[in-house]
């Protein structure tokens, strides 16, 4: 009698799991390769080969860039495809503070901080530790009392960790585009003040758009505009290179002004409320 072979029916679903998970597993792998790199590239600094530690910085910033790509793609295909799970917002979150926090943290200390010694190692820290509390705390906001993922909010509390790691990412990436040198020293405190600043803002208060709410209405159309437009002429007039601090730029901006803003309302509506 030939023997029956049991088939096992594949679950299209389960295995549907595996892909948004596998993206995010790809961005760790770029922010650990992004770490190898830079520390090759300080060696070749030490021994005086200053081209090719200038292309490796290069390399390692743009590996974070390709990490911001697999950030952005893995929640999208989670949502796209219904799996949407806890163990994928904290596998999330562990890759985020790998590659937009250790990841950018020792790339700016490999390649500016370095030069002041203990105080370098401790902001290219300070930068790692807030990407880590910052995680830790979107972690707590966006799970129920059951620990399940809620549904995505119109604001993130705290300058998210892909747009904080975006701008030290894209000092390298303009450095080496228009040759500013921004690696020597007399620019060690604007890199340093960069890092503070970008770190602070992560665990601070002020609340970000997340941008899951848009809908082709008359603001969000203009909002785009202005973007695609004043983008193309940064890259004309600048480089391309320069076009992904000014996005970052106006995505700072924006948060500022809306707190801002929001603070005036309150303050506006309180006065009004005592004089009543």
């Amino acid at each position: 009698m030939p023997r029956l072979r049991l088939r096992r029916r594949v679950d299209l679903k389960k295995t549907l799991f595996l892909l948004p998970n596998m993206i995010t597993l790809a961005s760790v792998f770029c922010g650990f390769q992004s770490v190898r790199i830079a520390a090759e590239s300080f060696s070749h600094r030490q021994l005086g080969h200053e081209v090719e530690a200038a292309n490796g910085f290069f390399h390692a910033a743009l590996l974070l860039v390709y990490a911001l790509f697999f950030d952005t793609m893995d929640g999208r295909v989670a949502r796209a495809t219904k799996t949407q799970s806890s163990f994928g917002l904290q596998l999330d979150s562990l890759a985020d503070a790998l590659s937009f926090g250790v990841a950018p943290g020792m790339l700016v200390y490999l390649w500016s901080l370095h030069r002041l010694g203990l105080a370098g190692q401790f902001v290219g820290f300070f930068f790692a530790a807030c990407a880590v509390v910052r995680l830790a705390r979107f972690n707590v906001l966006s799970m129920d009392e059951s620990g399940r993922p809620t549904k995505p909010s119109k604001y993130i509390v705290g300058l998210p960790s892909p747009g904080a790691a975006g701008m030290l990412i894209s000092l390298v990436l303009a450095n080496h585009a228009a040759s500013v040198g921004l690696q020597e020293q007399k620019f060690t405190g604007l890199v340093l003040g960069t890092t503070v600043l970008f770190g602070a803002l992560m665990v601070s208060t002020i609340k970000f758009r997340s941008f899951k709410d848009l809908k082709p209405n008359p603001p969000t159309v203009a909002v785009v505009l202005f973007g695609v437009t004043s983008s193309a002429i940064v890259s004309y007039v600048r480089g391309p290179a320069f076009v992904l601090v000014w996005l970052l730029a106006i995505y700072v901006s924006i948060g500022f002004v809306e707190t801002a803003w929001n603070f005036v309302r309150r303050l506006t509506g309180r006065s009004v409320e005592e004089a009543g």
